[in-house]
């Protein structure tokens, strides 16, 4: 295996690893911002700044993979979107799709969430427009963490074929 793969797919399993530490800290802040008090506000800060830091943490692993694998990086103002429509999509010859359409449909929704809490007041967040994400937000996770390990496994395997 060339060596920035190596790299590669030593960052994505890394990156995975923190990423489950932001999401469990989203759920947990979830649960105590669901509980009337006087603190719901600041878990819901949580909860938006742990689910923005998921997007982006994604979205770095999905820049590494266009950049390094595709050597392919989109640009220009929509450059987000294409990104992660690039990763959900198989590149013949090069690698299998990275994330399915389910996965795609579910972080779609998560970018431009993280779109909003940069450009509004965390106290304009309104916990009912949250909770559909956050409700599907384990088992979502679940499979794209699946996803992203099976990929780096592919780019392991990729570049030592005798394993």
């Amino acid at each position: 295996m060339t060596k920035p793969y190596e790299e590669l797919v030593e960052r994505i399993r890394g990156e995975v690893s923190d990423l489950n530490h932001l999401v469990r800290k989203a759920l947990m802040a979830w649960d105590n911002c669901i509980k009337p008090s006087k603190d719901q506000g600041v878990y819901m800060d949580s909860v938006a700044l742990n689910l923005h830091g998921l997007y982006s943490g994604l979205e770095r692993i999905f820049g590494l993979i266009a950049r390094q694998v595709d050597q392919d990086m989109p640009d220009g103002d929509l450059w987000h979107r294409e990104l992660l429509k690039q990763i959900s999509q198989e590149r013949q010859d090069i690698r299998p799709a990275v994330i399915s359409e389910e996965s795609l449909s579910f972080l779609d929704e998560l970018r431009r969430f993280r779109h909003l809490v940069r450009n509004v007041y965390t106290f304009n967040l309104m916990p009912e427009k949250i909770e559909p994400m956050i409700s599907d937000l384990p088992a979502i996770w679940q499979k794209v963490q699946a996803e992203l390990l099976a990929f780096a496994d592919f780019l392991d395997q990729a570049g030592h074929p005798e394993r």
